[in-house]
């Protein structure tokens, strides 16, 4: 298990912590087996309630580490971890809370449209801007993000990589409250608690009714085919190639 993962044990609540803030906490895929060796054990752990996903540092996640990305892209590295991730967490039956202390990039937003309860800091901003990496969203994000804030706004989103302030994913349904940095975590903790000490079969009996679990699944199918369809292509090579030479990307001139 990486380090910079951190798995803490509070009574019935399990937390998970990205915890590589040199780094904006870029999610690399040792990190996201760790996540997900830690979701399948608190799947598995009867004492296990409720999970919480936090951030050490001033970010949620910057996203996907780009490195893990362009070796995918090459065909010199190994297979993304971030799909198996994501399909864990929406199979995760028990209640999610996040607490978000800041920049969350791509995955960092989409992840939380899996997520029962979210907290967002002040300092928070959110953002999908796949189109950018010449890349399609992920996370059943191209079904669950225009069903929450309508497809105009999600399209702008994901094509333009519009961000979002707290404020504002907090009035489009994205979130739950919007919190000054310094008390997000301990509220997001007190409800996790709170979560916690409910019927836990009622819970997962209610979050089973609120979502299309199948319907969810096979769009996370669909968009990671894409996905990796995408990462093959010109516009990507050519995304990441001006990423590591620090220039504006051209995509004028390129087939799709």
């Amino acid at each position: 298990m990486t380090h910079h993962i951190k798995i803490r044990h509070d009574g019935a609540v399990l937390e998970i912590v990205f915890a590589r803030p040199e780094k904006k906490n870029a999610l690399s895929n040792a990190m996201y087996r760790s996540a997900i060796e830690a979701l399948d054990s608190a799947h598995r752990d009867a004492t296990v309630r409720v999970v919480l996903l936090s951030a050490e540092g001033d970010a949620f996640t910057a996203g996907n580490d780009l490195a893990d990305f362009a070796s995918a892209a090459s065909g010199t590295g190994e297979a993304l971890q971030a799909p198996h991730f994501i399909a864990v967490l929406a199979r995760t039956e028990k209640p999610i809370v996040a607490a978000v202390p800041g920049l969350a990039v791509g995955i960092g937003t989409t992840l939380l449209l899996h997520c029962d309860l979210v907290y967002l800091s002040d300092t928070a901003r959110l953002s999908t801007p796949f189109v950018n990496l010449a890349l399609v969203p992920e996370a059943a994000s191209s079904l669950l993000l225009p069903a929450r804030i309508g497809y105009l706004r999600a399209f702008a989103l994901f094509a333009l990589g519009e961000g979002l302030s707290a404020a504002e994913a907090v009035a489009l349904g994205l979130a739950n409250k919007v919190l000054p940095k310094e008390e997000l975590l301990g509220a997001a903790r007190e409800t996790a608690h709170a979560l916690a000490a409910r019927p836990l079969g009622s819970l997962i009996a209610t979050k089973r009714l609120m979502r299309d679990g199948e319907r969810i699944l096979a769009q996370i199918d669909r968009e990671n085919a894409s996905f990796k369809e995408r990462l093959q292509t010109p516009e990507a090579r050519e995304a990441f190639t001006a990423f590591a030479e620090r220039r504006q990307p051209d995509f004028t001139k390129l087939k799709s």
